[in-house]
């Protein structure tokens, strides 16, 4: 790929239903969630169904930054396809008029030709309402905010505050922020600050279209709850992206 087709692909859109951004409680790592996002990023407006979407591997880590000229990282590609595959998330859908939540996997198998160097994958059917037809209560953004983002919960929260960015902040009880982002192993709020929370905040207002200030709250003698306050980067902010 040439720079200005690297760069438009980048710049494709990552459409999503909030149910699935602020309702589903899913780990992911990293490199899982770009899979994903490029993936979606393939989604076209006028598709109504799910395709069998293919990229060419090269391709995939000029676009999100990666050394294709590297083995390990092929074959690290081809590992975390492998643990998506049998990955899972919890999802609250509407079943026979009723809200019910159910296991969502996120794709349904891939396909990878590695003497051509293709890979051909297909987001799982059961995905599709999130992702197809979307006319109401969903989130966009360009697919190049997230590329430089290093840390997990950076790209998890990014895609939060940017569902809530039209009433510019957000609040969540600290326990159910740390559900949501698989941390419950920080206990203390001390280190869900500085090993999660910060180091995240740092990424997205480095990296994408808006800048995120948080206030935690105490309940007590014990912190309860935390308020994001959420704002667009004017034209006169440099933001980051991928180079």
């Amino acid at each position: 790929m040439n720079i200005k087709e690297v760069e438009a692909a980048r710049k494709q859109k990552v459409v999503k239903h909030n149910d699935l951004i602020q309702k589903a409680r899913y780990n992911l790592s990293t490199q899982e969630q770009k899979i994903i996002l490029y993936l979606i990023s393939k989604i076209k407006p006028e598709d109504t169904d799910l395709h069998l979407y293919e990229f060419d591997i090269k391709e995939f880590c000029e676009i999100c930054g990666i050394d294709e000229t590297s083995g390990k990282n092929y074959t690290h590609l081809k590992e975390t396809i492998r643990t998506l595959s049998n990955k899972s998330n919890w999802a609250i859908i509407q079943k026979d008029g009723e809200e019910c939540e159910t296991l969502l996997r996120w794709i349904e198998k891939p396909y990878i030709y590695s003497q051509k160097g293709i890979i051909k994958i297909r987001l799982d059917n059961d995905m599709k309402p999130f992702l197809v037809e979307l006319k109401r209560n969903f989130t966009t953004y360009e697919l190049d905010y997230i590329l430089g983002m290093k840390s997990k919960y950076s790209l998890r929260l990014y895609e939060l505050f940017k569902s809530y960015e039209f009433m510019s902040k957000c609040t969540y009880s600290i326990e159910k922020l740390k559900i949501m982002l698989s941390v419950e192993k920080y206990e203390n709020f001390k280190d869900f600050r500085n090993r999660v929370l910060e180091p995240a905040l740092r990424e997205i207002n480095l990296y994408s279209d808006i800048k995120v200030t948080a206030k935690a709250e105490k309940k007590g003698n014990k912190y309860d709850k935390i308020t994001f306050e959420i704002k667009e980067k004017n034209a006169s902010e440099q933001f980051l992206i991928l180079k």
